[in-house]
């Protein structure tokens, strides 16, 4: 299906997708052998800037290709089969950049974007708080408008990245009595006074993304940092958590393909009672059913990937249908893959435990599973 959706997509958008599995296939080892501190190697994530993968929707004019949001999620694909947590925070620092050379002052731009598409420095999003998770419009970081800019302070976690960004694409509330309406988003330097970056949270089989948060003290930020004004910046957010969902849902039809790949080829090899693996019925058909819905994985999260692109309302329907669907998938065949291995299938070589880790953590970030069934009922019942 991949294949297909490809053709629809112009010559240059599928080189960079070609790019992008040729990367994840050569740097596969590197991207799984995680450093100390459980990170992927820094040094691949400046690689996969010189390929030309961390500036897929930037505009040609600050370097980048200027492409469509249906190549980045499918570059995010291609690199989620190696590593779903590189892919990740891969694609949360380009977001950062994008949202940077789309509306940042050009003096913020120029200051961040050659860093940013070098993969020199991280950037993150931070709208989830300690105590708000998806209801982002009772988020509590407040900024109090200053003579030469803005104050903020408050606390912001699970944030992608969080461990080692440079810059936080950050959500403030400057006025409560306007709820949503007053929500405005600034550009925050790691390095400046009243920034306080907390531990990075440990997560079996998911340290590589970084997740973790911060805390502002009167943190003070110029006029130029300011990206959306307030009245701009919910629905902007908004619209970009589609996009996010999506591309999490092809992270997810990534990890569970390569999980069945990596389960039909030991089949093929092993032997057991006289014959392959995959001689028996029950195996076989196991893998067939797993190999059916993720086909089915794939039609939702490649129309919602068409949707956003074009940015149809309808996009949010379909957004929280492919990730609802394949995250809550992926988790349970991975299993199954597992099982059609036996006990080999635990083996850390193999990957698929991790991609089983992985798969659980996609059932929460940008939000979980049941806020899609929420999203979903709202609009089916109002």
């Amino acid at each position: 299906m991949s294949h297909v959706f490809d053709q629809r997509l112009g010559a240059q958008e599928q080189a960079l997708i070609a790019t992008a599995k040729t990367f994840a296939r050569d740097m596969r080892k590197r991207l799984r052998t995680p450093t100390a501190d459980g990170l992927v190697a820094p040094e691949l994530y400046v690689e996969a800037a010189r390929a030309g993968l961390a500036a897929v929707q930037v505009a040609p004019s600050y370097g980048g290709h200027g492409f469509g949001f249906r190549c980045k999620m499918r570059v995010a694909e291609e690199l989620a089969k190696a590593s779903m947590p590189f892919s990740f925070s891969l694609i949360n620092t380009h977001n950062a950049a994008a949202k940077l050379a789309q509306f940042a002052s050009a003096e913020l731009a120029s200051a961040w974007l050659p860093k940013l598409l070098s993969c020199s420095a991280f950037g993150a999003t931070a709208l989830t708080e300690p105590h708000t998770g998806s209801d982002f419009a009772a988020i509590t970081t407040n900024a109090t408008k200053t003579a030469e800019g803005w104050q903020l302070s408050g606390a912001k976690a699970w944030i992608t990245n969080a461990g080692f960004a440079d810059i936080f694409v950050t959500y403030a509330q400057t006025d409560p009595s306007l709820g949503w309406r007053g929500i405005a988003c600034f550009a925050v330097d790691a390095n400046a006074a009243g920034f306080i970056r907390s531990a990075p949270f440990a997560l079996f089989g998911g340290n590589g993304i970084g997740a973790g948060g911060f805390v502002l003290e009167n943190s003070f930020v110029p006029d130029t940092a300011l990206i959306h004004p307030p009245g701009e910046a919910f629905k902007a957010a908004l619209g970009s958590i589609n996009g996010a969902r999506t591309y999490v849902a092809a992270m997810c039809c990534a990890i569970l393909q390569d999980a069945l790949d990596t389960a039909i080829a030991y089949g093929r090899e092993r032997q057991a009672f006289g014959k392959r693996l995959l001689d028996n019925q029950g195996l076989r058909w196991l893998l067939a059913d797993a190999t059916t819905e993720l086909e089915a994985m794939r039609a939702l999260t490649y129309k919602a990937a068409e949707l956003v692109e074009i940015n149809s309302p309808e996009a949010v329907i379909a957004a929280a249908h492919a990730k609802k669907y394949a995250a809550r998938i992926a988790q349970t065949r991975i299993l199954d893959c597992i099982q059609a291995m036996g006990a080999n299938g635990m083996l850390v070589e193999h990957g698929l435990g991790e991609h089983l880790a992985h798969a659980k953590i996609a059932n929460y970030v940008d939000g979980s599973t049941e806020i899609q069934n929420e999203r979903i009922a709202a609009i089916l019942f109002d």
